[in-house]
């Protein structure tokens, strides 16, 4: 392994854990010797993840009460739109290095027809959860002189996206949150990225793409590398924004869109 690509004796929660891009996440920070917890709202999904990473039979479940050794994987269950559930979950944890906001929730309507219901929602989850997580957990990481805050944003609110006005909106506010989280941290040793996903195929893009044929083909197509992004590409991203290779990247804003939008 290169020095300083390893994370061995750190912790690192991932939100949204279980889905395509959070699994994936799991299984690089794993893979570099972090302990995981694997956070999501489907339980039995996480614990498949981390029965996979642990290389066991059977899945480890930390149920209401989550923790992760050193290098091995921990499932649980949190309710994003649940503020005391985030209290609840941020209490569990302990001990926490690195923090993956990568969780979020997505409701493809034109604006003018748009519910402001789901506008609340999306706050919640996108937006608002990773504020009072990052609030709970952050400082135990400057107490402890080292820390890694991930936010994993969108493309869609970098550059603009038809059909996900609020959406954009909520994914958007990351970037200040981020910033000057940066800013306030950083002599504590903690640096705070956000990382924007262009067009990956993931299942909720999948989902969505079931009503549209042949959106993935004609997504490829605008794409200068001519492919839709896997979970793999952003993944390997987050796992080195992690390592102390990356200590001097702080409040920046990354995309892993295979050029369909440069900055």
């Amino acid at each position: 392994m290169i020095e300083g690509t390893g994370l061995a004796g750190r912790t690192a929660v991932v939100t949204g854990g279980a889905g395509g891009i959070g699994a994936a996440i799991c299984a690089d920070l794993a893979a570099l010797g972090a302990g995981v917890v694997v956070a999501d709202r489907d339980l039995a999904a996480a614990e498949e993840v981390a029965k996979t990473l642990n290389g066991t039979g059977h899945g480890t479940s930390a149920g209401q009460g989550a923790s992760a050794g050193q290098g091995t994987c921990a499932a649980h269950r949190v309710e994003l739109d649940d503020p005391a559930d985030i209290d609840r979950f941020a209490a569990a944890v302990g001990r926490v290095d690195i923090l993956v906001h990568n969780a979020g929730v997505s409701i493809v309507e034109p604006f003018v027809d748009s519910d402001p219901a789901h506008w609340d929602l999306m706050w919640r989850v996108n937006l608002r959860a990773p504020m009072q997580l990052t609030r709970a957990l952050l400082p135990g990481m400057t107490g402890n002189g080292w820390g890694r805050l991930i936010f994993i944003s969108s493309d869609g609110a970098r550059a603009g996206s038809g059909g996900e006005g609020a959406y954009a909106a909520t994914k958007s506010g990351l970037f200040g949150l981020a910033k000057t989280l940066a800013r306030e941290a950083a002599r504590a040793g903690v640096t705070s990225n956000v990382v924007c996903p262009g067009p990956t195929d993931t299942p909720m893009v999948r989902a969505v793409s079931e009503g549209h044929p042949g959106l993935l083909d004609r997504l490829a197509k605008q794409i200068p590398l001519r492919r839709i992004g896997r979970p793999d590409d952003i993944a390997g991203l987050v796992a080195f924004l992690c390592t102390d290779r990356a200590a001097y990247i702080t409040g920046q804003t990354l995309s892993v869109s295979g050029g369909i939008t440069m900055q």
